[in-house]
């Protein structure tokens, strides 16, 4: 047996669309599937988790013990973009404060959460073990370093890094170049 999903299993999950060459790992735990999106050329591998209204562009890998909580708010990542393993994505989290009560069993009146969609922007790219909190926009060309937090929206083409994550220097376009060339090859070989 295959370790992703068929074609047909995953039309049979029930997402809102998916596209064409598309790879999940069957040891992937997928929640709302038809509030989401997953574009072509995608692959998510094992142990990875989604939940919530989540719209996944083309050319992206989702690596291994992932987890995306998007919840209602929601959360895009668009063309091109990687999300590296042990990465964690949140559009919602607790107040810590003491103030109030907190987790998904609590009735919502004991409960205060702060809330905003993230959104990962072409090219960007999320290195190991980083934590994304809520309503943070990873800019164009963005590459966040391993181990960092995440907890504002971030300038295009730059690295990051740290905890909390701190520009680093700018972030070379010339993957823009490559991608360029791929989607040139591609549609060379659709028109053959």
């Amino acid at each position: 047996m295959n370790s992703f999903y068929s074609k047909t299993e995953l039309k049979q999950i029930g997402f809102k669309s998916v596209g064409e060459d598309v790879l999940i790992s069957r040891k992937a735990s997928i929640y709302g599937a038809e509030k989401m999106k997953i574009g072509e050329h995608v692959r998510i591998d094992d142990f990875c988790i989604l939940s919530g209204e989540i719209s996944i562009g083309n050319y992206i890998h989702i690596a291994a013990y992932s987890a995306l909580f998007a919840g209602s708010v929601g959360m895009e990542v668009e063309d091109c973009s990687g999300i590296s393993s042990k990465v964690v994505l949140y559009s919602s989290s607790d107040d810590y404060s003491g103030d109030y009560l907190f987790g998904p069993i609590c009735p919502d009146k004991y409960r205060k959460l702060s809330e905003g969609k993230v959104i990962l922007r072409k090219f960007s790219l999320i290195g190991s073990g980083c934590t994304v909190l809520p309503g943070s926009e990873i800019g164009e060309g963005c590459s966040v370093g391993a181990m960092s937090l995440v907890h504002k929206s971030l300038k295009p083409w730059t690295i990051y890094a740290g905890i909390p994550c701190k520009e680093i220097k700018p972030r070379s376009k010339h993957l823009l170049e490559l991608y360029s060339q791929l989607i040139q090859e591609e549609n060379t070989a659709v028109i053959k």
